[in-house]
Parts: structure tokens; sequence; C-alpha cells
């Protein structure tokens, strides 16, 4: 039940901040708007408020706006319609939904460095973690030993520590470490040969330091946050140009990966296991992605709206109803393809998990 809420929560929250960004452009440019609408289907409760019929409705995923003389059934030239503004009014409401997505994103990893802060290894020779198959672990090193000495010398940093066992691939060393117990700390001599790294031509025992989370300053935590929002949407649409650039080339479906609803619902279960953290990440990187998917230039879409009225903009006459409707049957097409391609990427990855 709790994995539930969480999950609805999480895609309540990601639609709904979307969709203030539109209420709150609207009533900047004074569109009169008649509902904001959390989750869908028959209304469960709702009351009006400064001119808005707030509704709560029965299936809490999402929710949507609803902006007077949005419909064209619906105009009647009111000057605080939708189609009242000028081109460039609504392409300032259609861009305020991906904005506050991206806003969303940008405020859950700066509270993400801000509070937790960055990982970063320590310098202590502390042991992090053991990996399962190299010397450390046969010889019984564990996670939270401390290393004292390599062959005598005394060990007071990790770079010393990595040093001395860097040098002796294939040699025979001893090391001396530290291990706490609930009678108090004892200490160990275990005798062990580094293992050469083919690559780097080093040995290696299979350790790794201890890892501490390094609060970072508010100027810092703003800047890395934004770097955060730009690299990632640069590799996306790095991966999704480089797939369909593929599949031009070689006249092949697509090879992308994608996700989605019941994928992101496992991975939002998943993920909530791990803790709050996990799931601030979480929450951040599917807003970003809602955000960005919405500044694509397919009707239907913010984007596609954004497209569509520019090109309003740029003839200086309102576009042909029939044209705009069969943009928007197309790019329900569209909308639609990619929905059941990735709903049958996450049965496969079921049918995976389930029947090995």
């Amino acid at each position: 039940m709790l994995t539930t809420i969480v999950v609805l929560s999480v895609f309540t929250l990601v639609v709904v901040v979307h969709e203030l960004g539109h209420l709150i452009v609207c009533r900047m440019l004074g569109v009169r708007v008649e509902k904001f609408s959390v989750g869908f289907g028959r209304e469960l409760f709702g009351f009006d408020w400064k001119g808005v019929h707030w509704s709560f409705a029965i299936l809490p995923l999402g929710g949507y706006v609803k902006p007077a003389g949005e419909d064209s059934d619906e105009r009647s030239g009111a000057p605080d319609e939708f189609f009242s503004q000028p081109w460039h009014g609504r392409i300032l409401i259609a861009l305020a939904g991906p904005v506050m997505n991206y806003a969303l994103a940008f405020l859950c990893f700066f509270w993400i460095l801000f509070y937790w802060g960055v990982a970063e290894p320590s310098n202590e020779p502390v042991i992090g973690e053991v990996v399962s198959g190299y010397p450390a672990q046969a010889a019984g090193f564990f996670k939270g030993d401390r290393i004292l000495a390599v062959n005598g010398k005394p060990i007071h940093t990790w770079e010393e520590a990595a040093g001395e066992i860097h040098t002796k691939a294939g040699t025979a060393i001893d090391i001396r470490y530290e291990r706490s117990t609930e009678a108090g700390p004892v200490e160990k001599i275990a005798a062990l040969v580094p293992k050469k790294d083919p690559r780097r031509g080093i040995g290696l025992i299979g350790i790794s330091p201890d890892i501490r989370m390094v609060p970072q300053g508010a100027g810092e935590a703003a800047r890395s946050s934004w770097k955060q929002c730009v690299d990632l949407s640069v590799l996306t649409l790095g991966y999704l140009g480089g797939a369909l650039k593929k599949s031009i080339l070689n006249r092949a479906k697509p090879e992308l990966e994608l996700a989605g609803p019941i994928g992101i619902v496992t991975i939002i279960a998943n993920v909530f296991r791990e803790g709050l953290q996990a799931m601030v990440s979480l929450v951040a990187l599917i807003s970003l992605n809602l955000g960005l998917f919405n500044l694509f230039p397919i009707p239907l879409l913010d984007g596609g709206h954004v497209f569509l009225y520019t090109l309003e903009g740029l003839f200086r006459k309102p576009l042909n109803k029939t044209a705009v409707r069969a943009a928007n049957i197309a790019g329900a097409t569209f909308l639609i393809t990619v929905f059941l391609f990735a709903t049958t990427q996450d049965l496969t990855r079921l049918k995976t998990i389930f029947f090995k």
C-alpha cells in the first residue's frame, strides 16, 4: 500500500508541477483558467478559489489545467480566453510547463547536493568495499578494517596504502590492520599476493576506500545542479539522436531502451526501498525527462504547440483548422506508437525477470 501511494505521488507531483506552470503564466497574462484538476476521471471533491475550480479526481495519475476558450468549439472571442492571446503569449503558456519541470529537477538536485552532498572517496586508510574474487576477500578482509602498515611501513592515508600495494604486483606482502569488535579494536596481520591488473600493470588486492558525503555550499550546489540538468538533457538527446540516425542508416527498428508506465512504476518501487535521497534523485530525473519530452515539436505536446504558434507568428494569420486537426491526429498516432513500444519493452523485461 505504501509503495502504491509513493508511485502515485511521484506521478502526480511531476505532472501537477507541470500544469501549475501553465496556470501561473495564464494568470500572469490575464487568461481565465476554468479548472485545475489533480487526477483524471470522476471528481471526488472540489472547490472554487480565485475564479478557478480546483478538482480532485478518482484517478490520481497527474492532472490538467483548462484555460477558457482553449477548445475551438468553446471560443467566444472574450479577451480573457486562451486564443485571444497573441501567438507569442500562447508560446509562453505552452513553455511554462516544461520550464516548471526543469525547475523541479533543479531544486531536487540542489537539495541533494546542499543537504546530503557529493560522494567522495575518503583518504582515510579504511576499507569501504571488498571485491569478490580478489586476494583481499580470500585473506579475510572486511568492510571497515583500517590498514595500519604494509610490509612493516606505517600507513596514514589511503593514498599511501594504494601506493605500496600497486608496486607489489605478483609479490607477497603482509598487511597489518585493525578491526573493530564488540570487545574493542583488534590488530591482525594478513599475507597476500596482489593481482596484476593487465591494463594498468599495477597490483590490486580488491579493496576500495570508504565513501563519504560532502555537502556543497549554496552557490556551488546551484552551479552543479544546473550543470546536471544540462548534461542529462544533452545525454538524452544524444542517445535518442544516435538511435534514430542508426535506424535511418540501417533501415531497421530503432534500438531504443524506453520505459513506459509499467517500467516507471517498477523503477519507482525499487528506488523507494533505497531511501529518501534516491527517491529525490528519481523525482528529478522523471521531471527532467518529462520536461524535455514535452519540448519536442510533436503535435499535442507543448513543443508541438510552440511550433504551430510560431508558424502562426511567421505567417501572421491563424493556422488552418483542418491542418491543425490533421497534425494533432498525426501527433496522437505517434505518441500512441511510442507508448505501445515502451509498454512492449516493459512487458519483455518483466517476462525476462519472471521466466528466466
